[in-house]
C-alpha cells in the first residue's frame, strides 16, 4: 500500500497520513512525550541484553486514522506487548485507542494504556487488557521518570506479555522536585549555599521530565549564561506547577531564595482550581516566561506566525493569565541520528545561544534594578 508523504511539516498542516517504517519487535512505547521515549530509549539500551526487542514512536506521528492503520498493519500486529503513556486522555487519541484495544483483544496482546496527567482515568483502564494492579505498577513506574524506572516498566510489560526480562536490581526513582545544578543533576539544599553574597539572584524553573530524559540542554545553557553575566542562577524542577506536592515545595523555596527574579521554561497556567495563584507568585518578583518550541528552528523561522498554535498557546496565552512576561524562544526541537535497533530517531531540546544571549523584549521598569540580563 502507498500513501503520499510529506518530507517537511510546517506550522499551517494539519495532520498528514505517515508510514513509520518500523519493522515489528516483541514490545511497543508510544507517547506524545519526547522526555517519556528518551528515557525508554536509555533504558533499552542499558537492559538490551536481558529485555525483548523494542520500538518506540511519537503518537503525533500517528495522529492520522491512515497512519494508525499503517502503523498496525507493520509494526503493532507482530507485538507482544503495547505500552502508551496518553496525555490528555482518549478524546486526544481516540481512533487509536480504539483500534488498538481491538487489536489486542483479537490477537492476544498485552495493552496497557496508562495517563500520562499522574491522575486515574478509568476510561484508559477499560481499554487496556491487564489487571489493574499490573496497570497502577506500570503508570507509577512512567510517573517515576528516568532510566531505571523506564527499564523496570520494559521488564514489567515484557512479564505480562509472557515474555522473559530481567528488572533492574536497584531502581532509584528521580524525585518530583529538586534543586538542579548543570553538569551534576540533582542535588540537595545542603550541598548548596543558599545565602546572599550581593549578587543578583534569578530562578530558573523547569520539568522534571527534562531532567528524567536527559534533556536539559536549554536549561544548562540559560543558567551558563546568567553565571556569565555575574548573576547567581539556580535550578529548580518539578513535576508540574500544579502538582500538590511540588506547589507546596516550590512556595517554601523560592520565599525562602527570595529571587530578584524568576524564570519559567514550563508550559501552561498554574492557577488551580477557584483561581488558586501560581507557586511562582509568593515573592514579589517578575516572572518571565521562556519557550521551549515544539518545531524545528527552521520551522519558526520560515513560518510568518512563528510558533505554532500549540506553541502559542501553551508557552505564551496561557501564562499571561497568570501574569508572566513572555521573554521570548530559548530553544528549538533537533532530531538526532536513528536509532536503527529501535527503529527511532530521538527528539531533543536544542538550546538556541543566541536567543539565549538576548535581552528579553520587556521593558527595563518591569525588571529589577539588580538584574541586568
Amino acid at each position: 500500500m502507498h500513501i503520499l508523504l510529506r518530507e517537511r511539516h510546517g506550522l499551517e498542516e494539519t495532520a498528514a497520513a505517515e508510514d513509520l517504517g518500523q519493522a515489528a519487535a516483541d514490545l511497543v512505547m508510544l507517547s506524545f512525550s519526547d522526555s517519556d521515549l528518551g528515557a525508554f530509549a536509555a533504558a533499552w539500551r542499558s537492559g538490551r541484553a536481558t529485555l525483548p526487542s523494542l520500538r518506540l514512536a511519537n503518537l503525533r506521528r500517528l495522529a492520522h486514522p491512515l497512519s494508525v492503520d499503517l502503523y498496525i498493519q507493520n509494526t503493532l500486529s507482530g507485538a507482544r506487548g503495547i505500552l502508551i503513556r496518553l496525555l490528555g486522555g482518549v478524546e486526544y487519541w481516540r481512533y487509536g485507542v480504539e483500534q488498538l484495544s481491538g487489536l489486542a483483544a483479537a490477537e492476544g496482546i498485552a495493552l496497557a494504556i496508562v495517563p500520562g496527567d499522574g491522575r486515574p482515568d478509568p476510561r484508559l483502564d477499560a481499554a487496556s487488557n491487564l489487571p489493574p494492579s499490573t496497570l497502577r505498577r506500570l503508570k507509577t513506574l512512567c510517573d517515576s521518570g528516568g532510566p531505571d524506572s523506564a527499564r523496570a516498566a520494559l521488564a514489567q510489560l515484557a512479564l505480562a506479555a509472557g515474555l522473559s526480562a530481567v528488572p533492574p536490581v536497584h531502581r532509584a526513582a528521580l524525585h518530583r522536585h529538586g534543586f538542579y545544578v548543570p553538569g551534576i543533576g540533582m542535588v540537595e539544599p545542603s550541598d548548596l549555599d543558599l545565602a546572599s553574597d550581593g549578587a543578583p539572584i534569578v530562578v530558573v524553573v523547569f520539568y522534571r521530565a527534562f531532567l528524567a530524559a536527559s534533556d536539559t540542554d536549554p536549561v544548562d545553557r540559560l543558567i551558563g549564561e546568567l553565571a556569565q553575566r555575574g548573576i547567581r542562577p539556580i535550578g529548580l524542577f518539578a513535576a508540574s506547577l500544579k502538582d500538590p506536592e511540588s506547589d507546596g515545595w516550590l512556595r517554601h523555596w523560592i520565599a525562602r531564595i527570595a529571587p530578584d527574579l524568576i524564570i519559567n521554561a514550563t508550559a501552561f497556567s498554574a492557577r488551580g482550581d477557584g483561581g488558586a495563584g501560581s507557586p511562582l507568585d509568593v515573592v514579589d518578583a517578575p516572572v518571565l516566561q521562556v519557550a521551549l518550541a515544539g518545531s524545528t528552528r527552521d520551522v519558526w523561522a520560515e513560518s510568518d506566525r512563528g510558533l505554532s498554535p500549540s506553541d502559542l498557546a501553551i508557552h505564551v496565552v496561557l501564562p499571561e493569565l497568570d501574569g508572566r512576561i513572555f521573554a521570548g524562544v530559548a530553544s528549538f526541537k533537533r532530531i538526532e541520528a536513528a536509532d536503527p535497533e529501535l527503529g527511532y530517531a530521538r527528539t531533543v531540546h536544542s538550546g538556541d545561544d543566541g536567543r539565549i544571549a538576548a535581552d528579553p523584549k520587556v521593558p527595563r521598569t518591569v525588571l529589577s534594578e539588580r538584574v541586568r540580563l
